[in-house]
């Protein structure tokens, strides 16, 4: 399966934070939108960086309580490990791997056009395991 298809299942809407809000901003947009990592944009469609949980954990232990005010562009990853809309699922397993990342913005033309995490991909393929074992069964039982 393509980040494509995968896209098309979850849906493209990104969120993003403008590098200049706070941190304690950020926290917030990501606690009430349920998500784990927010990508750092002026413009919603070009990468500035990407903010999530890790780097906020790592900034806490660093910052203390001076974090909250501190601004997105002072603790996100600058170094955006990306894929394109056309990568299988197992290179981005693999990218996520090594890198050591759980969240690749997918870029297209220089766009930031969607975002996976690795719980997308998860569930992804737990949904592909299902339905082949269900084909399987249905084909065993129909050999009776």
């Amino acid at each position: 399966m393509q980040v494509i298809e995968l896209l098309e299942r979850k849906g493209t809407n990104v969120e993003t934070m403008k590098p200049g809000s706070t941190v304690m901003a950020a926290v917030g947009r990501m606690r009430v939108s349920g998500v784990g990592a927010l990508v750092v944009s002026e413009d919603g469609k070009s990468i500035n960086g990407i903010l999530d949980e890790r780097v906020i954990v790592w900034s806490f232990a660093q910052h203390s309580r001076e974090l909250a005010d501190l601004h997105v562009r002072d603790i996100m990853r600058h170094q955006v490990v990306t894929c394109a809309p056309t990568d299988s699922l197992k290179d981005v397993m693999a990218k996520m791997t090594v890198n050591r990342v759980r969240h690749l913005p997918v870029v297209e033309h220089g766009t930031l056009i969607g975002l996976v995490s690795i719980g997308d991909i998860v569930k992804s393929r737990l949904e592909d395991l299902e339905l082949e074992s269900r084909v399987l069964h249905d084909i065993a039982l129909a050999r009776r």
